[in-house]
């Protein structure tokens, strides 16, 4: 009996051992496969950041949080941009469930302005070698020239002439507006720090003194997580990292993981042309000019239909864009100045005035030094002198046919040379452009003999015989 308890308790013994290795077994094929089962979505964004941007991150989170993605991995190559634009992208990235690791890549890429708030918002910063960010400060839009800075307050205990406080007043921001503006994005981009554990430090210096950075620098500095050479180096690199999203606490599972790449839709593709400031640029000059046709010639139609769609997409854009309304207005009105040079004898007051005033309102329409966002002097200077050229053609020709020769009416009649029907002294009948018609002269005439008309009453021409040279001449020509 002692032995069947003994038999019995090493089968429940084996039995159990099987049962846990069954057990173990499935759990590493369920971790296995969940691992080979993550997929990760890239966006990738190059150029200004916009409202294509900020569109194109939306679809991209809202996809990813669809296809339950390991993590969205945002490879960003920008100037900066424009700051609303910005602040979307980040109020996007904070509200989302699925992880964000931003990626400042290819080599030779950088993160800066706007770049670099984007970098310190997301759940993971990291970097390509040779790349860096920085350079934050925002960029007053519009202001108001020669606002005078505020005097600088001495620190304790410096005089007023010392060193200190000279340096102090060369490093005062030029206006209370543009001081607010930095206070507010120091605040801001120093609560995203804090939030994501980042040198908050450095990021209010980056906003406050334009602090750049390299890759290994920003490591160093503790501005970013991690330096990667490519994206699955990337992935390997984030492989079991815990990171706090909207939803929680997760912690990612990307070794291997297969990368999908996202490319913008035609909504945000088109969005990304007509917001370019040069494409605006040019279509609010096709809108004005089709119209300005098309109201000078009533009836061809089409330059009137192509004028409107390109003036409602430019003032479409316009919405979207940080432009200067006073530089719209000389644009508009610098092009109505050379119409009308066409129709008012001016002597190219109003040509020369349009051209200056064009020139001046396309200059100031974007020029607010966001990075990306500015009209290309070239393009100006193009634009300006094709118009200054065809108005200037338009005013020759005009002139060029006002000294051209009267070929029909009154006018024309007079100097013209036609031929006595009969002798007659006084009055007669001549032959001229084909008709007869009646004559007066001073002068006798005889049959064949050429006369000109130096005149005409009613419709009778006064004439007078032409001299011999006269009609060798006729005979001639």
């Amino acid at each position: 009996m002692i032995e069947n308890m003994s038999d019995c308790r090493c089968n429940n013994r084996k039995r159990l051992q099987s049962a846990l290795i069954l057990l173990a077994c499935s759990m590493l094929l369920a971790v296995a496969s969940a691992h080979a089962a993550s997929t990760v979505l890239k966006l990738e964004i190059k150029g200004a950041i916009g409202p294509a941007s900020a569109g194109y991150l939306k679809q991209g989170l809202k996809l990813a949080l669809e296809t339950h993605s390991e993590l969205v991995v945002l490879q960003m190559d920008t100037p900066g941009g424009l700051d609303k634009s910005m602040r979307e992208m980040i109020q996007d990235i904070l509200a989302s469930p699925v992880p964000v690791a931003t990626y400042v890549a290819p080599n030779g890429a950088r993160a800066a302005s706007a770049g670099t708030y984007i970098l310190y918002a997301s759940h993971i910063a990291a970097m390509a070698p040779a790349t860096n960010l920085g350079a934050a400060t925002p960029v007053q839009i519009g202001g108001i020239p020669g606002t005078p800075s505020p005097t600088p307050r001495p620190k304790p205990g410096a005089s007023p002439g010392s060193k200190g406080s000279k340096k102090e007043s060369e490093k005062a921001p030029p206006g209370d507006m543009h001081r607010k503006m930095v206070n507010d994005a120091a605040a801001f981009i120093r609560s995203l720090a804090q939030m994501r554990g980042r040198n908050a430090d450095w990021a209010e210096k980056a906003v406050r003194q334009a602090a750049s950075l390299s890759a290994s620098q920003a490591l160093k500095e503790h501005v970013i997580d991690l330096i990667a050479t490519d994206t699955a180096d990337l992935l390997n690199k984030l492989d079991g990292r815990k990171v706090t999203t909207a939803t929680g606490k997760r912690i990612l599972h990307t070794k291997g993981a297969s990368v999908t790449l996202l490319e913008p839709d035609w909504r945000n593709r088109l969005l990304a042309v007509i917001t370019d400031p040069n494409v605006a640029y040019i279509l609010m000059l096709l809108g004005v000019y089709g119209l300005f046709f098309e109201l000078a010639n009533p009836g061809f139609v089409l330059p009137g239909v192509i004028g409107g769609i390109c003036l409602l997409l430019a003032l479409f854009a316009f919405q979207v864009l940080p432009i200067n309304y006073a530089g719209l207005a000389l644009i508009i009105l610098g092009i109505s100045f050379m119409v009308a040079e066409v129709f008012v004898p001016s002597f190219g007051a109003l040509g020369i005035g349009g051209v200056i005033a064009f020139v001046a309102g396309s200059i100031i329409l974007m020029d607010n030094g966001t990075p990306g966002y500015a009209i290309s002097l070239s393009l100006i200077i193009a634009v300006a002198l094709t118009s200054a050229l065809f108005f200037m053609s338009v005013i020759g020709m005009a002139l060029k046919a006002r000294r051209r020769p009267v070929v029909s009416g009154s006018e024309e009649m007079t100097g013209a040379i036609g031929e006595a029907v009969a002798d007659f002294d006084g009055e007669g009948n001549v032959h001229l452009h084909g008709e007869i018609w009646q004559a007066h002269t001073q002068t006798p005439v005889r049959k064949g003999q050429a006369v000109r008309v130096t005149g005409m009453r009613g419709l009778i021409l006064n004439i007078e015989p032409c001299s011999d040279s006269q009609n060798k001449e006729e005979e001639a020509s």
